[in-house]
């Protein structure tokens, strides 16, 4: 079988990557690395788990491999930028330094090469729960790991007899109203500060739920996650906005229980309009 080519992007985003933890997929991440190329790398918060890190240390070669990777590209004229998130609080009191060729940043402006303006942003300062009732944030943080820790062992068995991933923590979220209504709001919120400072769009991470849709006319992105989604926000050349999840299996499918088979692939989840 011939090896996957790299595929060029101008630009391309992704959050939540939570390393320093064992529900981190960074072996696909590193995949993902190692078959794109960009002008512009947005690495929009939540890169490393500090909280998770503060109660036990996690951290194998796959975790130093992502970094590496990171830094090699950044080297080589990568524009990258790391917009700090609240797991990875920590960076905020470097806003505005770089290092090793890395930006730090709260937020950014991106502008596409089709001249549209997006706001770039974690996203968790507009987490009411984040914001007002940190402890209840992390309470729910705790029961997040636990069930990421029942999906490991769940996706094991599903391994064995050649099923594909799926995600139990997603599948919970999809079922529980006040769930799917924190979403919700998380987006119409975020989208509606984006029109208030007159943007034609935000991309954001934060709530681990890759999308793309217009809300009160102005283009909500989100990136998703390398926890549960394996996906990525990239622009094409000309300006064009995908959502592509990555599988080193196989092919992978618009529905994300389909997206884990026998050979890499990215494919479109969807497109600007």
């Amino acid at each position: 079988m011939s090896e996957r080519p790299i595929q060029h992007f101008r630009s391309i985003w992704i959050s939540d990557i939570h390393l320093g933890t064992a529900g981190c997929q960074a072996e696909y991440l590193l995949d993902f690395l190692r078959h794109t190329e960009s002008d512009h790398l947005y690495l929009v918060g939540d890169i490393i788990d500090g909280w998770a890190l503060k109660r036990s240390w996690y951290w194998n070669q796959h975790h130093n491999d992502v970094v590496q990777k990171i830094l090699r590209k950044a080297r080589k004229g990568t524009e990258v930028v790391y917009i700090a998130g609240n797991h990875d609080e920590v960076v905020r009191q470097f806003i505005g330094l770089a290092f090793g060729g890395i930006d730090i940043q709260d937020e950014v402006i991106h502008t596409t090469a089709d001249g549209r303006r997006f706001l770039v942003l974690h996203g968790d300062l507009f987490d009411g729960v984040i914001q007002c009732a940190r402890w209840l944030a992390i309470v729910g943080d705790h029961a997040y790991t636990f069930t990421l820790k029942l999906n490991q062992w769940f996706n094991h068995i599903r391994a064995k007899f050649n099923l594909g991933y799926w995600s139990l923590s997603q599948f919970l979220k999809h079922k529980v109203k006040k769930a799917v209504n924190f979403v919700s709001q998380f987006e119409e919120a975020v989208a509606k500060e984006a029109k208030a400072r007159g943007l034609d769009g935000v991309i954001c991470g934060h709530i681990h739920k890759a999308e793309m849709r217009e809300i009160d006319g102005v283009l909500y992105c989100n990136d998703g996650d390398w926890v549960e989604s394996l996906s990525a926000l990239v622009e094409t050349m000309e300006g064009e906005l995908k959502i592509v999840v990555w599988s080193q299996r196989g092919h992978a499918s618009e529905d994300a229980p389909k997206r884990h088979a026998k050979t890499r692939e990215a494919v479109t989840a969807g497109a600007a309009p």
